[in-house]
């Protein structure tokens, strides 16, 4: 039986009589009250993500939304009252406490979605203090253990390369420039106890990256890992309390990343994990030294470890629910570990692990509109053949059989990145499909995917990229093949790389697809290549080919959803932002330019204050409405009952 309808909040419903100003909206209808009404409890969930301990008091800083945008808020204790620290137009990426005693808060923020994020201080009595220059792009702050010093990167110095700065949060005028660096792939990883030397990363690919360490008094940059070594990956590394190593993650000779102890000085490498056939996706090494606690990703769920550093073997640690971990940070007490998780059945929330009695708690419980969140559909995890024989898979989301009896109207979701991966959590929205419409979800995981080895990884790069789109064939395959699947009604959407793997999947399946939803996707490789943001360009083109050698340049022409445009013989909606500083607005305007022009039915929808994605709620809920109008008409041309 359904949940009853509850009428949506006055405001919200006024709100979409009409587009607001900060939208340009085209071919979308205006969505009916009736549907506004029905919508409205899909519309209220929450998320809340952990961000940090207090260092002196058992309480956590998190981030969760009660307006139009996600804000800090403190917790007191498990279950508390989330009291909200930050009031800012625009969205909180993420905070941590001045981890000596937690005298006040440093966060990041951007304006508008153009992700050129400044640091900024946030003092007891609620004043912000705006930390850097206001106009480049500032990414990792990481503490010194004292409190004292935090350092990050920045590309305020040529606006592509991320240099290395320090300052004293209190004393802004300290920050300085302690190494100018080349490229844009820059990180800092930690600090040593004696805050003398760095530990920092250089990003090449998803398949390359390299360890250094810097020795602050000289600006000496020492290679921890071979110089000019290729397809090795180093993620993640801390100092080892004796500084004389550091734990990190690499899939150097395996396919996986396993967890690490390098010999700084002589380079031995010990492999902690070499039973785990999965990714080590993220570590932290408690205070005392003694216990790494690690997540892998098995198949795309999260499993967290406990590894005993004394004895060399794991500890006893709970087994999740079938979803997604992030964000591990040890409470200084060394007792406590904290992290956010997210599953079929809960929005992300805040949970911590006492690792002395193996206890999981629940600190934070996201509102999900009044839905009983127990009830909602947990995946399946399913594998199929593509053209070559490689196994790829998906998540299969399926509606509840006894309210939809029949064949099932399908929506193929494809995941961005491309090196990102489809995984098992809260569905958020996308519930409404399943549980109000009666569409299936299906999710998958092709080529070029993260977490199924590195050699996979690495199946679509290059002169292989359509490898990846004819996996989404095999995808629909294996959708008509099921006898609960509809196989005349099925759509794609995906958002980023996912875009274009929408745009792709529709020039060569049109004659197999109803319909598909692009969200900020790459139209054309070659203008997202010259237009992509400085700082992130020659990353790219490690993944889609280097859009300046003829012969690439010329495949990446051909295979551009642009340039097969006349292919598309279904409707398609475009959603952009337009401060994307990832794919820019331009993707989405020759895209749309070029479907009408061929005679194609197009819906445009762009926010002017948005970027990679629509963060601010009243944006999106407007984008949620126009996608269910635009799969009402052209996916199930009227509501399923």
């Amino acid at each position: 039986m359904k949940l009853p309808v509850l009428a949506l909040p006055f405001a919200l419903a006024a709100a979409f009589a009409q587009a607001p100003d900060n939208l340009v909206v085209e071919g979308v209808p205006a969505a009916p009250p009736t549907l506004q009404r029905e919508v409205g409890r899909y519309l209220e969930f929450r998320t809340a993500a952990f961000q940090s301990w207090h260092p002196q008091r058992r309480e956590m800083l998190i981030t969760t939304r009660f307006a139009d945008t996600a804000q800090l808020h403190s917790v007191k204790a498990p279950g508390g009252a989330r009291r909200q620290l930050s009031f800012l137009n625009e969205p909180v990426n993420g905070g941590s406490y001045e981890p000596k005693d937690g005298g006040y808060i440093v966060f990041a923020q951007d304006n508008g979605g153009g992700e050129f994020f400044q640091l900024y201080r946030l003092d007891p009595d609620g004043r912000v203090t705006l930390l850097t220059d206001g106009k480049s792009r500032n990414m990792g702050a990481r503490w010194a253990k004292s409190g004292r010093q935090l350092a990050y990167t920045s590309t305020r110095r040529t606006g592509k390369d991320t240099d290395l700065y320090l300052m004293n949060p209190t004393e802004p005028k300290s920050d300085r420039l302690v190494a100018p660096m080349k490229g844009g792939g820059w990180s800092v990883l930690d600090w040593s106890d004696d805050e003398s030397r760095l530990l920092v990363a250089e990003y090449v690919s998803i398949n390359e990256s390299h360890l250094h360490v810097l020795e602050l008094k000289s600006g000496q940059l020492t290679p921890l890992t071979p110089a000019g070594e290729k397809g090795v990956a180093w993620a993640g590394a801390k100092f080892s309390p004796d500084g004389k190593a550091v734990f990190t993650t690499t899939d150097k000779d395996s396919e996986f990343r396993r967890l690490v102890r390098l010999e700084i000085d002589s380079g031995k490498l010990a492999v902690l994990t070499p039973a785990l056939n999965w990714d080590v996706e993220a570590f932290e090494l408690s205070p005392d030294g003694r216990t790494l606690a690690f997540s892998a990703n098995e198949d795309g769920a999260s499993g967290l470890h406990l590894f005993d550093l004394a004895t060399n073997a794991e500890k006893p640690a709970p087994k999740l629910p079938l979803g997604v971990l992030t964000g591990l940070e040890w409470h200084r007490n060394g007792r406590d570990l904290g992290f956010s998780l997210s599953h079929a059945n809960s929005p992300a929330d805040a949970y911590s692990l006492d690792v002395t009695t193996g206890e999981l708690t629940r600190w934070t419980e996201s509102e999900t509109g009044g839905l009983d969140a127990a009830k909602f559909r947990a995946p399946a995890l399913i594998r199929t053949k593509s053209f070559d024989g490689l196994t790829v898979s998906a998540f299969v989301y399926r509606p509840d059989p006894a309210t939809f009896p029949g064949k099932r109207p399908v929506i193929i979701n494809i995941h961005g990145g491309p090196e990102s991966q489809s995984r098992p959590i809260f569905q958020a929205r996308n519930n409404y499909y399943l549980d109000e419409l009666g569409v299936a979800l299906v999710v998958p995981n092709v080529r070029g995917s993260a977490g199924y080895g590195k050699t996979f990884l690495t199946l679509d790069n290059g002169f292989k990229r359509e490898d990846s789109v004819k996996d989404i064939g095999a995808i629909i395959d294996w959708v008509k093949a099921q006898p609960e699947f509809d196989g005349a009604r099925i759509a794609v959407t995906g958002g980023s790389y996912g875009g274009y793997m929408t745009l792709a999947a529709l020039t060569h399946y049109s004659d197999r697809l109803k319909c598909g939803v692009d969200v900020v996707g790459i139209s054309n490789f070659v203008t997202f290549l010259e237009n992509t943001q400085d700082y992130r360009r020659d990353l790219r083109r490690v993944e889609y080919g280097d859009e300046r050698d003829a012969a690439m340049r010329a495949h990446l022409e051909q295979i551009s959803p642009t340039t097969n445009v006349k292919r598309i013989g279904v409707p398609l909606f475009v959603v952009q932002g337009k401060n994307d500083p990832r794919v820019p607005v331009t993707e989405a305007e020759q895209m749309v330019k070029a479907v009408r022009g061929n005679g194609g039915t197009c819906w445009y929808l762009m926010a002017k204050d948005e970027g990679h994605g629509f963060q601010k709620k009243k944006n999106a809920d407007f984008q949620f409405l126009s996608m269910i109008q635009f799969w009402q008409q052209h996916l199930l041309a009227e509501k399923v009952n």
